[in-house]
């Protein structure tokens, strides 16, 4: 049987050493902890190695850095295959359990409310609909991939009080909806028409008719990366300041982003580093996130309209490629780049313009989910949110649910559920 002498260096607070400690517990490795916020030995010891950045996990002495599933399993020798067969066959079989093909059934039925999109808004919103004895649909291009499903651990879901994996969580909602008489499919809704009464949804099969419709797509991250971002990663280039600021203790650091959680970290980053330039790629920020907290910062330069091209270095990042605000190019001496670039976008395009979306593609809607075309409801991460969690998608949910309710039977007001 191959031992192996596993060591992972980790910092408090560091979400990421969190699932490297639990994916290597749930394999039933053994490992060795050595946390560089407490001991300053371990952080002397990986800045001499060069890596600036944690969890960063010796494997029999050769490293991997961050959370990186499949370079685990390769050094451990897991087969991918072996290990998910159980798995797959489990989602598979609630799957097969919870989500049905579009028969001529849907097609030929008038839903008094069609949720586009599964996740926990979607589930939400059909557990409320559907106790409120409206006939509910859901529809769900891809079950498994949304943000919840494919989240490792959840801990802090009210009433849920142990750790669940978000997929587990999300069948428990999708399960209680279809307890109530929600029915789940799986399709792709190719476009919208939201003119008449009575809504037509396009899918590849047909067209799903509905008295009215919950907008819950998801949201996904963009995948270009910038040239070195990958090359870099764990050796200068970081994307949590909690994990890694103590690593730059007087040192010049580059933050990119334009939102709050880009101004949070720079300001983080300037009680630990001698100076932050903050890259501001569009010229402003987005939401509510207010730019003047780091104009206040005496060793924080803002550089609006600048935008990162390249990073370099050899062992690790050493110089930064910027386009400045005239179209020039500028090479900065670094020590390291905290990037906080694009964050998730809805996936509305197929929307095109039946509601209103903002520029970057978010449903515009009122206090009560409301979007300007009548019995057309938006929540989760089709909307903009103060921050994108699980259980606020899920009283998103509940809300258009309620609303959708008032709708259909022409309510003065909104009806409560206990």
């Amino acid at each position: 049987m191959t031992t192996f002498e596993v060591i992972v260096y980790t910092s408090t607070g560091c979400p990421y050493c969190e699932k490297v400690k639990d994916q290597l517990t749930k394999w039933g490795i053994e490992y060795e902890v050595r946390n560089v916020s407490i001991h300053k030995e371990y952080f002397d010891e990986l800045r001499a190695k060069k890596v600036l950045g944690t969890p960063a996990t010796y494997v029999n002495g050769k490293l991997i850095l961050g959370f990186q599933e499949k370079k685990f399993k390769k050094a451990f020798g897991i087969d991918e295959k072996e290990e998910n067969v159980e798995t797959k066959q489990a989602e598979a079989l609630v799957e097969d359990e919870v989500y049905e093909k579009v028969d001529t059934q849907v097609l030929e039925k008038v839903y008094d409310l069609v949720t586009i999109g599964g996740g926990p808004a979607g589930a939400s919103a059909a557990i409320y609909a559907a106790r409120a004895k409206l006939s509910t649909l859901v529809i769900d291009k891809a079950p498994k991939a949304g943000t919840l499903a494919l989240t490792h651990k959840i801990a802090n879901y009210p009433g849920v009080r142990e750790s669940v994996t978000g997929l587990e969580l999300l069948t428990r909602m999708q399960f209680q909806a279809k307890d109530f008489g929600a029915k789940f499919v799986r399709s792709n809704v190719v476009s919208v028409d939201f003119a008449k009464e009575i809504k037509e949804i396009v899918v590849p099969e047909g067209i799903i008719k509905a008295k009215s419709v919950f907008i819950a797509v998801g949201a996904k991250a963009p995948s270009n990366k910038i040239i070195g971002e990958e090359e870099f990663t764990g050796r200068g280039v970081s994307y949590c300041s909690t994990c890694d600021a103590a690593f730059y203790q007087e040192k010049l650091v580059v933050v990119v982003g334009d939102n709050d959680e880009a101004i949070h970290e720079a300001k983080t980053l300037a009680k630990f580093c001698k100076e932050v330039r903050f890259i501001l790629p569009s010229g402003t920020i987005r939401g509510q996130a207010d730019l003047q907290s780091l104009e206040n910062d005496a060793n924080i330069t803002i550089y609006k309209k600048y935008k990162l091209k390249e990073i370099k270095g050899t062992d690790s990042v050493e110089t930064v490629v910027v386009v400045n605000n005239q179209r020039v190019e500028e090479e900065w001496n670094v020590d390291g780049v905290f990037l906080y670039l694009g964050g998730m976008k809805p996936g509305t395009d197929f929307l095109n313009n039946a509601v209103g979306r903002d520029e970057e593609g978010y449903i515009i809607v009122d206090n009560f989910l409301r979007t300007n075309i009548p019995g057309v409801f938006a929540g989760g991460d089709a909307r903009r949110t103060p921050i994108k969690q699980a259980v606020i998608s899920a009283a998103d949910g509940a809300v258009a649910a309620l609303g959708a309710d008032q709708f259909v039977n022409q309510r003065a007001k909104l009806k409560p559920q206990y």
